[in-house]
């Protein structure tokens, strides 16, 4: 998993709708799905499916019949074999995309994880959905339904995108489930209201300038192998203090929350996975590895209500950001959350 494949970043022709082999292993594919030109080029998402083993369940497991579409976070990228697993144990297809300028996707000549609005991610679930098998991805109102039930599962920004195009789009998705979603800015309301001024403004001058980096490389010390965590990932998808941030893409993401602080409605029942705890400190502490070290949970478990009218939270103790890239036992405490709420629910 360490290692880049050169091929994924190469100008070379990938042939679309042709299923390949993926870095994580034979029991991954990878496909690439083509979204046509920005103003940077060729623009490609790509989608990850997993392909169990076995073939046939002797009993039905509780997500029988559906499809899992993951979204990753900010400055990341899917490497977690583990959660894929966990999800074809339940019975689920599941699949990962990496959003354009991300990870698989990303290209040598692309701003890596630009966006100017969140909205614009539209065409890569869609074609992500279809490559699934699901007839309504276009969001055509009079397009058949699938009989496969949808479930949606998406980390920190991941999860804010993927909640707005719920709203969006109702009665696409069956469920969500937010593992740390990114629904607020780390100051808050009053903190995201007076950024929005100086972002605006910087969004009109010089939308891609950078930004300061306030990212100290703390969370990467929880969770890379080589730091004392226990994952091995790509550290070029995955940087070490994150993507460079610019005024554009930092004022989609505050739109975002923006809705959702005045409230929507993804159409479907959310359960919200966070950690028990926060640790925003300036310099390094153990307490890191147990905790989340990138937003405020009390105030992520707060706007996580104004996604619909029914939202379930669970906090896990001795939780990282993302809850699937935690110590034991705090990651199975995550994943025998999700097995009851979906008895209940899907």
């Amino acid at each position: 998993m360490a290692e880049t494949d050169a091929s994924l970043r190469s100008t070379e022709l990938i042939e679309p709708n042709t299923w390949r082999p993926d870095l994580l292993g034979d029991r991954f594919e990878q496909l690439t799905l083509p979204l046509g030109e920005d103003a940077e080029g060729e623009v490609v998402a790509t989608l990850v499916r997993y392909r169990p083993r076995w073939k046939l369940r002797l009993t039905p497991g509780v997500a029988s019949g559906a499809d899992v579409l993951y979204v990753h976070g900010w400055s990341d990228y899917f490497f977690n074999p583990e959660l894929a697993e966990y999800w074809a144990g339940l019975g689920a297809r599941f699949y990962a995309l990496d959003l354009r300028k991300y990870g698989r996707s990303l290209r040598p000549w692309q701003k890596p994880g630009f966006i100017a609005d969140l909205a614009g991610y539209d065409p890569d679930i869609a074609a992500a959905l279809a490559a699934m098998g699901q007839p309504d991805a276009t969001g055509s109102p009079s397009a058949p339904r699938s009989s496969r039930p949808l479930i949606l599962l998406g980390h920190s920004t991941g999860g804010l995108t993927l909640s707005l195009w719920a709203a969006r789009h109702q009665g696409r998705a069956a469920a969500l489930v937010l593992n740390s979603p990114w629904l607020e800015f780390q100051l808050s309301k009053v903190g995201r209201q007076a950024l929005l001024p100086m972002m605006e403004l910087g969004a009109r001058v010089d939308p891609l300038a950078p930004l300061p980096n306030v990212d100290l490389g703390f969370y990467t010390r929880a969770v890379a192998r080589e730091q004392g965590g226990e994952w091995e990932y790509n550290h070029d998808w995955r940087p070490d203090r994150g993507f460079a941030t610019s005024p554009a893409w930092l004022m989609a993401v505050l739109a975002g929350h923006t809705t959702v602080a005045a409230g929507i409605d993804v159409g479907a029942p959310v359960l919200t996975l966070l950690s028990a705890r926060s640790s925003l400190l300036t310099r390094w502490d153990e307490s890191m590895r147990s905790s989340d070290s990138v937003l405020v949970v009390d105030e992520i478990a707060e706007r996580a209500l104004k996604l619909g009218p029914s939202v379930t939270v669970q906090r896990i103790d001795g939780a990282l950001h993302d809850v699937f890239l935690s110590s034991e036992p705090a990651r199975s405490a995550a994943y025998a959350a999700i097995t009851p709420w979906l008895r209940g629910y899907l």
